[in-house]
Order: structure tokens, then sequence, then C-alpha cells
């Protein structure tokens, strides 16, 4: 082999050796180097272009940014006995990489682990709290009245009202963060932030629900059935009432006009009486007749006594002697 050929080929090994032996670190990641299987040095965590024994050292890069966590939906016991199924997530970033690296190597064992310690103290702070202190948001927050439920009905009893809160959703995650985050940090990882993504009722527990809102519906339309019966009734007795006001009040006009006339009837006959003797004894002779015309046709029968002012005009008449 001539000299430059062995210079070409010291070249090429020394540039294969420098490629294998350098490395860059990124902005976003942390390198940890292990030398069969053990860290060597301290954790690489600045950007920029490094050196490693080529061959015998490995590179073992962690992303140095926020890291999601979103846990499945598992199904818990609140302390009243009330199942819910709750969907948890949380953010988490490597603060430790040798410890991390020591304790779970890979993120998939922290996913596990987070799954494991978030899990758990999940289960135990559901546990310690009642269903609405769970699904109530924030202990501050002032629900929103039902506009379908007036004040009375507020006054009779719970209908329509939740009850007071002492905790609420937000103190609960809390509660949880600061539970794990110790037990986290023994890995190298700090836990930025836990949260409930979703509670749903179980189907047991949200059957009952439904019932109580059908109860509590009910119960609202029973009651704005019997105001509305109530103000029915109110109506319908003022109308009968005003009915009877007008019927008395008409009534009573009436009797007034006809006493009225009357009395004016009276009045004229008393003068028609008084002014010729001739007037009232054709007067009274067209009364009679028409008293005949209203008590007598063709199939009446009449019985009358021999002084009755009736049979004595017939009486008169009879007594006229015929025409020849």
């Amino acid at each position: 082999m001539t000299l430059s050929g062995r210079f070409l080929l010291v070249a090429a090994v020394s540039a294969l050796l420098l490629f294998l032996s350098a490395y860059t670190v990124d902005q976003t990641e942390q390198v940890i180097i292990t030398q069969f299987g053990r860290p060597v040095g301290q954790p690489i965590t600045e950007p920029g272009l490094n050196f490693k024994l080529p061959l015998i050292q490995q590179v073992n890069r962690f992303d140095k940014r926020y890291l999601a966590w979103d846990g499945p939906m598992v199904e818990m016991s609140t302390k009243d006995k009330t199942y819910v199924q709750v969907d948890t997530f949380a953010r988490w970033r490597i603060t430790d990489p040798m410890r991390y690296y020591l304790r779970l190597r890979d993120e998939r064992s922290a996913q596990s682990r987070l799954e494991d310690i978030l899990g758990s103290e999940t289960r135990t702070a559901i546990a310690r709290h009642e269903l609405i202190e769970v699904v109530r948001s924030d202990k501050e927050r002032i629900p929103l009245p039902d506009e379908n439920v007036s004040g009375a009905l507020l006054e009779e009893g719970t209908l329509g009202l939740l009850r007071p809160i002492r905790v609420g959703r937000l103190a609960i995650e809390k509660q949880v963060f600061q539970a794990a985050a110790p037990k986290l940090a023994e890995f190298g990882i700090e836990l930025l932030d836990v949260r409930f993504k979703r509670i749903n009722y179980n189907q047991e527990v949200l059957e009952r629900i439904y019932q109580r809102m059908i109860s509590e519906r009910l119960q609202i339309a029973q009651r704005f059935r019997s105001e509305g019966e109530g103000e029915a009734a109110r109506i319908s007795g003022k109308k009968d009432r005003d009915i009877n006001e007008i019927e008395s009040m008409a009534y009573k006009r009436v009797q007034e006009i006809r006493g009225e006339a009357d009395a004016k009837a009276t009045e004229i006959y008393a003068k028609a009486y008084t002014q010729k003797p001739e007037a009232a004894e054709f007067f009274r002779f067209l009364k009679s007749m028409e008293t005949y015309r209203q008590i007598i046709d063709r199939d009446s029968t009449i019985v009358l006594s021999t002084d009755s002012d009736l049979y004595a005009l017939l009486k008169r008449i009879q007594r006229k002697p015929p025409d020849d």
C-alpha cells in the first residue's frame, strides 16, 4: 500500500471515529451518556455539539419540554357510595434526568408510573368527598336558579336547590396534585398540573338522576297545575258573581220600570174615569173585551158566578132583545 493510500485510509478511519463520537444536543433535549449501561458524567442539558467515546458510550436522549399524561376513564366511588367515571390528564416534565434514567429508563415506564400514582391519588381524593363536591367546579360559584321554580316552591323544601359545597372540584384536583407531586419527584419528574377532563355518571347513578329530575319537574308541573286550577276557580267565581250582580241589577231595573209603567197606567185610568162617565164606561167595556179575548177561545169552558163582572156583561148581552 502506498503512502497516499495509507493516508487516505487513516483519514477515513479518523473521519468515521469522529462521526461516531460527535453528537448534537437539541434545544428540546437533555442527554445522558452511558457506558455499558452505566451513566458517565453529568447530564448534558445545554444545546450544542458534544463528543463521546465511539462504540463504547451511548447517547440517551430525554425530552426537556412539557409532556402530557392522559389517563384512562376509570370508575371509582365517592364518599356517598356513588360510582362515577373519571377521566384525568396531567402535565409533567423531566427535571432530574439522571434520577429519571436510573429509576425509569424511558418515557413508557414514566407513563406507567404516572398512571399508578395519579390514578391511586385520584381514587383516594374522590373517595373522601361526596358526589356534589366532585361535580361542582368551585365552591364560590353560585348556580343559576331555575326560572321555572317560584319562590313558594323553594320555600316548601329543597326542590330546585343545590346543597352548598365546602370544597369543589378545583380543590380536589389540587389535593391530588399535592399528594402526587412528592412521589413523582423521587423519579426525577416535576408534576406541573392535574385536571379532571371528564366526569361521567355510572349508568345506575344516571338513571337515578334522571328519575330525580323527572320527579322534580312533575312536582313543578303539579304546582303550576294547582295554581292554574285555583286561578280558574277564582275567575269562574268572579264571573258567576258578576253575572248574578248584573242579573240582579237588571231585574231591579225591570221591576222599577214596570212599577213606573203600572203607576202611569193607573194614573191614566184614574184620569179617564174622572173626566167623563161615558168614556169610563166605554173604557171598561174595552178592557172587558180584551179580557174575554185572552181567556176565552173556541174550546174554553168557564164557570162564572152570577155576581162577577165578566158574567154581568154577558148577562147584559143576553137580555138584549133580538132585532126583528
